[in-house]
């Protein structure tokens, strides 16, 4: 039993919720609540060494297969649930992590195709059936997500996907919305940074 709250981000590319996660951070720190900034995949030192087989761009002449990419990120996952994510819930930390399970079912579920059931079963067993209390979409049209994209450092595979991949997945978020509308909170990324973040700061200290 974790004494402390799961809270992810989750969102297109380009959506801004590595921008809004800090932003948070820093409200609820000067709040006094002490906090944990994490991402998926990664979040720990070999989930990061994962995260790099995963997004880097693929060797030349080499495509990962669907199924490979989603067991790597189930191998991260599992690390970072048991080693990072799990002790700072026990405790008492506010978690913020830049995406987790409802990523899988967007991306692998909608985006590859891969059969839903099954990626549920193996998600949860790789989560320890850890799920977040709260989590913020940050909605904006995966072309206008993706147009943002120029100019960014870390460009990674994901993010040169076809646009009809980044809908079909947009597609799964929308689903995820209507199955669990008490823990998915909507959030207008196409808003000025500030006003984003109001939404976000409004939301998160009525749930706490």
């Amino acid at each position: 039993m974790h004494t402390g709250r799961l809270i992810s981000f989750e969102g297109g590319e380009g959506s801004g919720k590595t921008t809004q996660l800090a932003l948070l951070a820093a409200h609820l720190r000067k709040k006094g609540h002490s906090v944990l900034c994490t991402r998926e995949p990664g979040g720990s030192p070999l989930g990061d060494r994962i995260r790099h087989l995963i997004l880097d761009p693929p060797i030349e002449g080499s495509i990962m297969d669907s199924r490979t990419e989603f067991f790597l990120y189930l191998a991260s996952r599992a690390q970072h649930v048991q080693r990072v994510v799990a002790p700072a819930l026990k405790a008492g930390k506010i978690v913020l992590c830049d995406r987790f399970t409802d990523a899988t079912i967007a991306y692998q579920g909608y985006g590859r195709g891969l059969p839903k059931k099954k990626i549920e079963a193996m998600m949860a067993f790789a989560s320890y059936g850890l799920e977040p209390d709260l989590t913020f979409f940050l909605d904006i049209a995966p072309d206008a997500g993706l147009s943002r994209l120029s100019g960014r450092k870390e460009v990674n595979w994901m993010d040169q996907e076809t646009l009809a991949f980044h809908e079909a997945v947009y597609a799964g978020y929308q689903a995820l919305i209507q199955a669990y509308p008490k823990r998915i909170v909507v959030i207008a990324a196409s808003e000025r940074i500030e006003q984003v973040a109001l939404q976000i700061r409004e939301k998160i200290d009525a749930f706490l």
